[in-house]
């Protein structure tokens, strides 16, 4: 059973108004617009067929209403709408013939007797017009209720990528990126110039293309890795032998797509919260893993007054939530961190 805090979301709103007041207005309708019925002699007079009317309203409108949230709950997907609509509509049908069956039932109890002229066709035609009307008035607010929550997932979606676009310029451009390529830059100098002008090139290589990918929301794997040969090397030069970085990534999946600076976001990460020393180097591993790109790192955590807001891969998540239903995936086991991008195709 559906409990009842879940029944308005899956409604899509509150019905209660609209029960008390759509049955007893489209019961007092049916007589007039179906069998011919009218008001000249009076309410009295019409009073026994809005009676007959109401109730099969009534046991209409009540086991719709219960099978489209049961089937809602069931069939909560978008994957699934196909499937919820069939079962709808053998709902209704098995709905109409119990409900004609027990009316039947209770019209020879109570002695009612069908106006004359009405045939059993005009009785039927009448019975489905209240089943598609009230179905309709409900799937139709469904419908609406989640092309709203469509909209609004869809905003959010796109704000938060454009932030985490931003928190990726931001981890790149943040005074100690800068401050630790420039102290390096200061040792590299006075013991090999060449090496030094080399280092500013591949450091101007890596500003040069955040501002190029700024606008950019998909980008195929090759170029984010001809960018992290650029990062790669200034992580090199800091790091030297103290840093392990090995990538195995087949040709065929080289135009595969992925989010922008999401690999220099998870790079960044791992030499960030990781001890890296002579006596512990970091080793890294970039590869394929059943159309993942995989970043594993051995886990060597910092000991940080302050735990990991964990943002950046937050961000990467919310901007593949935009593109792909598939999930970023993050593992921390066995002396191994591991977060796997979802590659997408286009």
């Amino acid at each position: 059973m559906i409990k009842r805090r879940k029944k308005r979301e899956l409604l899509g709103f509150n019905d209660l108004w609209l029960v008390l007041a759509g049955v007893p207005v489209i019961s007092f309708l049916v007589p007039l617009l179906f069998f011919d019925a009218t008001l000249n002699n009076g309410l009295a007079d019409y009073l026994p067929k809005w009676g007959v009317s109401f109730l099969y309203t009534t046991f209409y409108w009540i086991p719709v209403r219960w099978a489209l949230l049961e089937l809602r709950c069931k069939y909560r997907d978008a994957d699934s709408t196909a499937k919820r609509i069939i079962f709808t509509g053998l709902s209704i049908i098995l709905i109409f013939l119990i409900v004609n069956v027990l009316m039947s039932y209770i019209e020879s109890w109570v002695g009612f007797d069908h106006p004359k002229g009405v045939t059993q066709l005009d009785y039927n035609v009448a019975s489905f017009t209240i089943l598609a009307l009230v179905t309709t008035i409900y799937e139709t607010i469904f419908f609406y209720a989640r092309w709203k929550e469509a909209l609004l997932e869809t905003a959010q979606l796109k704000r938060a990528n454009i932030e985490s676009q931003l928190e990726g310029l931001k981890s790149q451009v943040n005074p100690h990126f800068l401050f630790n390529s420039l102290n390096t830059l200061t040792y590299i100098i006075p013991e090999d110039p060449d090496k030094a002008v080399h280092f500013v090139r591949q450091l101007s290589k890596v500003y040069r293309y955040i501002l190029e990918i700024r606008d950019r929301q998909l980008i195929p794997l090759a170029e984010e890795l001809n960018f992290m040969k650029s990062y790669l090397f200034l992580l090199k030069e800091r790091f030297g032998d103290n840093i392990c970085i090995r990538k195995a990534i087949p040709d065929e999946h080289l135009q595969d797509k992925i989010v922008p600076l999401s690999l220099q976001i998870l790079m960044e990460n791992c030499v960030k919260h990781n001890i890296i020393s002579k006596q512990r180097p970091l080793e890294i591993d970039v590869y394929i893993e059943n159309h993942f790109l995989v970043v594993r790192n051995t886990l060597q955590r910092k000991h940080q007054e302050t735990s990991s807001t964990q943002i950046g891969l937050q961000n990467i998540r919310n901007r593949y939530a935009f593109f792909t239903d598939e999930e970023v995936v993050i593992q921390d086991e066995n002396g191994f961190f591991q977060v796997s991008l979802p590659l997408i195709r286009k």
